[in-house]
C-alpha cells in the first residue's frame, strides 16, 4: 500500500458491547475500557489497561464515519437508487467492499445504520463520561453537526462518576445532545455494592439517579436479582426498590446475575462464599423488588437472555398488577412444569409462564440435564455459561 492509499483507509475504533436497546446505533468510541473494572461479576474488560482517547481521535472517527457514509451514498446513486440511504444501503454494500480502502465490518455496520436512518449512536466504552465534561461536550456537538439526523445519543456511566459532577455539567452534557444514561446500579443494597466491589454507595447511586433525571436525561438502571447471593436475596431486592423509588429513573432494566467465567464472582461461587440462586429464587426475587417499587413511573425493561421471564414488562403505576401476575404464574406451575419452562426458556422455545406447554424435546433435554448434573439448576448455569 502506497503513502496516498494508506491516507484513505477509512476505519474507527469500536468497543467490546453496547446495551441490546442500541442495538441500531452507530458506536463512537470515547475511552477504551473501564475505569473502575473491579466489579466482581463482569467479564468484559478484565485484564485489560483503561485509556481514554483525545477529542482530535474521536473527531477523526467521526469524519471517518462520514466518508463512509458519502462513499455508500455515492454507490446508491450509482445504482440509480435516488440516493436513499435506507434499504438501498445494504444494496450497495457488496460493490462497495471490493472498491473501498476499509474493513468489510466498518462498511456493513454504516450500511445497517444507515439502513435504520442514522437516528441513534452510543458512545463507548463502560464510562464515557469519566471524560471532562467540556470534552465530551465538543465531542457531541461535532457529532451532532456532522449527522444531523441523530435523534439519540447514549453512554453508559458509573453513578460514581456521575455523583462527582455538577448539575451544571450535567446540564451542559444533556443541551450539548447527549439524551441517555446507562447506570449500572446493579444492587442498592450497601453489603451488596460491598461484597460485589461496585465502587459506590447507596447514596451516591441515589445522588447520581436524581441529578441524571434533574438535568433532563433519559435514565436506564439496572436491577440484578440474584447479585447478593442466595444469603442476601431479601436485602437486595428491597434495597434496591427504595434506590429506585427516590430516584424514578426513565427505565429498570433488568440483568439477572450469572457467575462467569473468569470472574471473582466466578471465584466466589467455586469457593463456596457465595451461594448462586436457584432460577426460581431469583424469579422471587424480583417479585419482592418489583412489589416494593412505589411511587413512580418508570418501565420496566427485560431485554436480556439471562433473564428468565421476558415478558416481565411494563411502565409503572398501571402495569405493576400485571408484571406480578406474570410471575405468579410462573411460581404457581407445578415443579415439573416450572423445570420444563426453565430448561425450554434457555433452549429459546419460551419467553414467558403464558407461553408454555408441554414439549417432549424440552423434557428430553431435562431429563439429560438431571441425569448428568447434581442438580437441573447447576445444568441450566452450564447452558447460560455457553450464552457468556
Amino acid at each position: 500500500m502506497n503513502d496516498n492509499q494508506s491516507e484513505s483507509v477509512i476505519a474507527f475504533e469500536l468497543g467490546p458491547i453496547r446495551p441490546p436497546s442500541e442495538s441500531q446505533s452507530i458506536l463512537l468510541r470515547l475511552t477504551r475500557n473501564c475505569p473502575w473494572n473491579k466489579c466482581a461479576f463482569c467479564p468484559v474488560y478484565k485484564g485489560q489497561k483503561f485509556s481514554t482517547r483525545s477529542v482530535d481521535e474521536v473527531k477523526s472517527d467521526i469524519d471517518s464515519m462520514v466518508r463512509l457514509r458519502d462513499m455508500i451514498l455515492e454507490k446508491i446513486n450509482e445504482h440509480g437508487l435516488d440516493g436513499k440511504s435506507d434499504h438501498s444501503a445494504i444494496h450497495a454494500v457488496k460493490d462497495l467492499v471490493s472498491e473501498i480502502d476499509a474493513d468489510d465490518g466498518y462498511i456493513r455496520q454504516m450500511a445497517y445504520w444507515m439502513y435504520f436512518g442514522m437516528k441513534s449512536l452510543f458512545l463507548q466504552d463502560a464510562d464515557s463520561l469519566t471524560l471532562k465534561t467540556d470534552r465530551v461536550v465538543e465531542i457531541l456537538r461535532y457529532v451532532r453537526e456532522k449527522f444531523p439526523s441523530i435523534e439519540r445519543v447514549t453512554s453508559y456511566s458509573r453513578a460514581k462518576t456521575i455523583s462527582k459532577k455538577t448539575i451544571d455539567e450535567m446540564k451542559a452534557l444533556r443541551e450539548a445532545g447527549l439524551n441517555r444514561i446507562h447506570i449500572g446500579m446493579e444492587s442498592g443494597s450497601d453489603r451488596v455494592l460491598d461484597l460485589v466491589c461496585k465502587g459506590v454507595t447507596q447514596l451516591e447511586q441515589i445522588d447520581a439517579g436524581k441529578k441524571a433525571m434533574e438535568a433532563g436525561f433519559e435514565l436506564s438502571e439496572y436491577f440484578m436479582p440474584g447479585v447478593g447471593g442466595a444469603e442476601l436475596m431479601r436485602e437486595n431486592a428491597l434495597e434496591s426498590a427504595k434506590v429506585l423509588s427516590a430516584i424514578n429513573p426513565t427505565f429498570i432494566r433488568i440483568r439477572s446475575v450469572i457467575p462467569a467465567p473468569g470472574t471473582p464472582l466466578f471465584e466466589m461461587y467455586r469457593e463456596g462464599t457465595w451461594t448462586y440462586p436457584s432460577e426460581e429464587d431469583k424469579v422471587k426475587e424480583l417479585r419482592l423488588f418489583i412489589e416494593n417499587l412505589h411511587d413512580i413511573t418508570s418501565s420496566v425493561k427485560s431485554d436480556h437472555i439471562m433473564n428468565l421471564l421476558e415478558d416481565v414488562e411494563g411502565v409503572f403505576p398501571d402495569d405493576k398488577k400485571v408484571m406480578l401476575q406474570r410471575i405468579d404464574r410462573f411460581l404457581a406451575m407445578d415443579l415439573d412444569d416450572r423445570e420444563s419452562f426453565i430448561v425450554g426458556r434457555r433452549m429459546g422455545r419460551f419467553h414467558g409462564a403464558s407461553d408454555y406447554e408441554k414439549n417432549e424435546e424440552v423434557d428430553r433435554i431435562k431429563r439429560e440435564i438431571k441425569r448428568t448434573y447434581q442438580s437441573l439448576d447447576q445444568g441450566v448455569l452450564e447452558m447460560l455459561w455457553n450464552y457468556i
